[in-house]
């Protein structure tokens, strides 16, 4: 009696694509894995010297080369993933607007004023923390009247400080929060949530010399937190 099973034929179609073709498509997959992963590796190591580079030197005294060397790669591959000094100076700029876009979801998604302003003053503060020479390389170019990213404020950041401005206006309209101007709300707390990147140097010096440890840290996101709300007549 013949034992031999359908998928055992050395003819079958299951025989040859386990056999040939899954194999290859399955190599395939992971060279292309292989250079993804390289890829995003390669660029964040870039973005990460471009943002430490920009924020000491800003757009004009930056090199590409001083770049290249700080991310610890050939200047021929930089320009290989970034053109130009000012396509690489625009995702520095965009990645840090991304964040702080981000660090706002809780005004869109949460109705509560209290938890929602919370939520955000807290992400911002962190974020300070996170991208200190992301938020320099920002403050920096919009002191000098935003010359390589005057789009983003006439555009993008228009048109989200709008919508979030409505929704403030909106609380106050309904006597969730006390009377006060959307845009005068959300300068302050850009203002002062960034202060704690722009002028940490100042923070350390006047903190006896020493970065704000985790304790400190904190107990500074929940006293700024506290008074901002307390502006808007969320706490007592």
């Amino acid at each position: 009696m013949d034992t031999t099973r359908p998928q055992d034929a050395p003819n079958s179609p299951d025989s040859a694509d386990v056999g040939v073709e899954a194999p290859a498509a399955g190599a395939t997959a992971r060279r292309a894995r292989g250079k993804a992963a390289i890829r995003s590796v390669n660029e964040q190591a870039i973005l990460a010297a471009a943002e430490s580079v920009f924020a000491d030197y800003g757009f004009q005294g930056a090199t590409t080369r001083l770049i290249a060397q700080r991310a610890g790669v050939p200047k021929a591959n930089l320009h290989y993933y970034f053109p130009t000094k000012l396509a690489l100076y625009r995702r520095v700029v965009d990645r840090i607007f991304q964040v702080w876009l981000d660090a706002a979801d809780p005004l869109d998604t949460i109705d509560d004023p209290r938890t929602a302003l919370t939520r955000y003053i807290h992400a911002k503060m962190d974020l300070s923390r996170q991208y200190p020479l992301g938020s320099k390389v920002w403050a920096t170019e919009v002191m000098h009247r935003a010359p390589l990213i005057q789009d983003y404020l006439e555009t993008r950041l228009t048109e989200w400080t709008a919508d979030r401005a409505a929704v403030i206006d909106r609380w106050a309209r309904e006597g969730r929060i006390a009377p006060v101007a959307a845009h005068t709300l959300l300068y302050m707390i850009w203002a002062t949530t960034q202060h704690y990147a722009d002028f940490g140097h100042q923070i350390t010096t006047l903190n006896g010399g020493q970065e704000l440890s985790d304790a400190q840290f904190a107990r500074v996101k929940d006293e700024v937190t506290a008074i901002i709300l307390r502006g808007v007549g969320l706490v007592p």
